[in-house]
């Protein structure tokens, strides 16, 4: 571990020259990259530096209570040999973490779609449901949300909304929601009381640079309409809403929630070109799934992940085999207990992984 921490040490001292090169910093992708780098690196160099003072203190606690004939010396000796003995493993364990070459898309802000899937208007519904659990998880983490489209469900709720996050890390937090999730509950619309199966999907995209993607706009159709949403008059009445078809592959994008035509054009070009970023990001995960044999970040969007039983007022999320018994909290946006235990899993995997070159 002490080679790699002077190899971190080398490549901080490296990043801290290039950040300030005026060639660096003129160029725009060049120079995120370097800060990026230098922000990781600079949490890396923090930990090694308290492990050095902690390595530091036991040896010379220990050299001390070796020579010291004073007994008050002795004990305040021992004393701080213990302190730093039961800090230290959390301390490695923290950086063994650091360690672990991160996913360069985790620091991405995310482009969020969650789709009514079977079940009708209790699956709208539903979508509606996890949109506002999101939102004030989002809320919680002083996350920005963006609105950029929905299509209302005829008894409430969402057949489709899609919004924007951006905020610190926000990819790497909620790449894990990607999946179907499904509600057992007894539907506004049921007489008689029977507990219903509905299905959600929710699909989480790294938001792409324009430096991610390249999108030649003369295979792209435009097709602009009526906003049909909130936004006041103006917004029924102009031609204001953009539609975005991306010939090659298909893929659409719009937006209608400014009432700039040109606002709106640049909110559907950004989904647009986080779609097609995923649809390569989705490749690349489904063979790192396979070289992994990990059931979390396999990326499989189709996959049954999470279960939201009302009756019995759990949640279980099928993936690592966790219940908690407290879907009220969960549905009401405190989402972060079960985000905390699928990232835990996958750095557990990790660290199995790369263990044998800490």
């Amino acid at each position: 571990m002490l080679e790699k921490f002077q190899i971190i040490q080398q490549r901080f001292d490296e990043v801290s020259d290039l950040i300030i090169q005026p060639d660096i910093i003129s160029d725009q992708k060049r120079y995120i990259q370097i800060n990026k780098e230098y922000k990781d690196l600079s949490v890396m160099v923090e930990k090694i530096e308290d492990h050095k003072i902690l390595t530091s203190n036991i040896q010379e606690a220990e050299q001390l209570i070796k020579v010291e004939d004073d007994e008050e010396m002795i004990l305040m000796a021992k004393m701080e040999l213990e302190s730093s003995k039961d800090k230290l493993p959390q301390l490695e364990e923290e950086i063994k973490l650091l360690l672990i070459p991160r996913d360069p898309e985790d620091a991405k802000n995310i482009v969020m779609e969650i789709r009514a899937g079977t079940g009708g208007d209790e699956a709208s519904i539903f979508a509606g449901d996890l949109y506002r659990m999101y939102i004030k998880y989002c809320q919680s983490k002083k996350w920005q949300v963006s609105f950029v489209d929905s299509s209302d469900g005829t008894a409430g709720g969402f057949k489709e909304i899609i919004f924007e996050v951006s905020g610190q890390d926000v990819y790497g937090t909620l790449k894990y929601e990607s999946g179907v999730h499904r509600v057992q509950r007894v539907p506004q619309t049921e007489t008689q009381g029977r507990v219903h199966t509905s299905a959600a999907t929710v699909m989480v995209l790294p938001e792409a640079e324009e430096f991610d993607v390249e999108i030649d706009m003369n295979e792209v159709r435009v097709d602009y309409f009526c906003s049909s949403g909130p936004g006041g008059q103006s917004v029924n009445t102009t031609y204001s809403a953009v539609r975005l078809t991306h010939e090659p592959t298909g893929i659409v994008a719009q937006c209608q929630d400014q009432k700039s035509q040109h606002k709106n054009k640049d909110k559907a070009l950004k989904v647009l070109r986080s779609r097609l970023y995923e649809l390569e990001l989705s490749k690349k995960l489904a063979l790192d799934s396979e070289k992994r044999n990990s059931l979390v970040s396999s990326g499989d969007r189709s996959a049954k992940i999470r279960t939201y039983n009302y009756p019995q007022g759990r949640v279980t999320d099928h993936r690592i085999g966790l219940t908690l018994y407290d879907l009220p909290n969960i549905i009401n946006g405190d989402v972060a207990k079960l985000i905390n235990e699928l990232q835990l899993y996958q750095n557990t995997e990790k660290l199995k992984e790369e263990g044998e070159y800490l």
